[in-house]
């Protein structure tokens, strides 16, 4: 798959402290790519860099095969996570001035707001000062004013920040409505589930540097342990366990269950299989619960930061 984005070998220094440390990051058209990290790591100062607030001190960035250059804003549409909305302008009046300053006439933008609106529901807010808005509220306005322009590339830091759950499922559809349109997605996020839901690549950058990339999916199979969690019903549950363990390794597992059950982790050698370990608990007891461990993005990232 083609790249959009390639930033490659990107350093950035604020007087002696290292903001990046060449770092390189290839995002994939058409994708939603994630980039993580613990907060100070870097992620905003590349997010900077990408949108020409700040220059790198070596490396380069590419956007669609070109070098990054000015004329390049009114391809990217950029969330941040500070907001920047002014607060005493009214909603309508200011969506149309970061529209044209974006590069849209008054006429086009008034079309584009009039079908966001009408989608989002919000048409009796032109009128109203982003300060009389809540922070969910005016948050709508801010990813609005971002997407807008139809960019080629969409990035998102903290897009979540001031949702209730309704509204953050209904800006997570739109997200993806937007990539399967044809956008390509940086998302930046503290959130491990929306990453989990959103994200088909990932980066994680800590301390500066760049410790972990590449598809999420990929990266799930390096990090998995071959650890099953079962929920067994038992009459003598120490006799079931010690005959498990003389078998496989056991340790206690914690999980939900609507049963009273017996519950283990079991972690199966390289040469073992998951059907060699049901047949075997289905010849001693009965099986309620049988689930892979595969770790989470919320796992691997602190796994990784940690051993870092």
């Amino acid at each position: 798959m083609d790249n959009l984005l390639v930033a490659d070998s990107v350093s950035k220094k604020f007087g002696k402290f290292t903001a990046l440390n060449n770092v390189s990051i290839e995002v994939s058209k058409g994708s939603i790519f994630g980039l993580l990290g613990p907060n100070g790591a870097g992620k905003t100062t590349l997010i900077r860099v990408i949108n020409q607030i700040t220059m790198p001190d070596t490396g380069n960035v590419l956007l669609d095969g070109q070098p990054l250059q000015s004329h390049h804003i009114k391809d990217i549409g950029y969330l941040p996570e500070e907001r920047g909305l002014y607060k005493s302008m009214k909603v309508g009046e200011q969506a149309l001035y970061l529209a044209q300053l974006k590069g849209m006439s008054k006429s086009e933008a008034k079309k584009r707001l009039k079908y966001w609106f009408e989608k989002l529901e919000i048409g009796d807010w032109w009128n109203k000062k982003i300060q009389e808005l809540s922070k969910g509220m005016a948050q709508k306005i801010q990813f609005v004013v971002t997407v807008l322009h139809q960019p080629k590339l969409l990035i998102f830091d903290e897009p979540f920040s001031g949702f209730d759950p309704i509204n953050a499922n209904l800006i997570k559809d739109e997200i993806l409505q937007l990539r399967d349109e044809g956008a390509t997605v940086i998302f930046s996020t503290h959130r491990m589930e929306s990453v989990e839901e959103l994200c088909d690549h990932i980066a994680l950058i800590h301390e500066s540097n760049k410790i972990l990339d590449g598809k999420l999916q990929d990266i799930k199979r390096q990090f998995k342990t071959n650890t099953f969690e079962v929920g067994l019903v038992t009459d003598n549950e120490s006799d079931l366990t010690n005959l498990i363990k003389e078998k496989f390794e056991v340790s206690k597992a914690d999980f939900k269950s609507l049963n009273d059950d017996l519950k283990l982790n079991i972690k199966l050698k390289s040469t073992e299989t998951s059907n060699d370990l049901l047949s075997f608990l289905t010849s001693k007891a009965q099986v309620n619960h049988f689930n892979e461990l595969v770790p989470t993005a919320n796992d691997i990232f602190i796994q990784t930061v940690k051993n870092s």
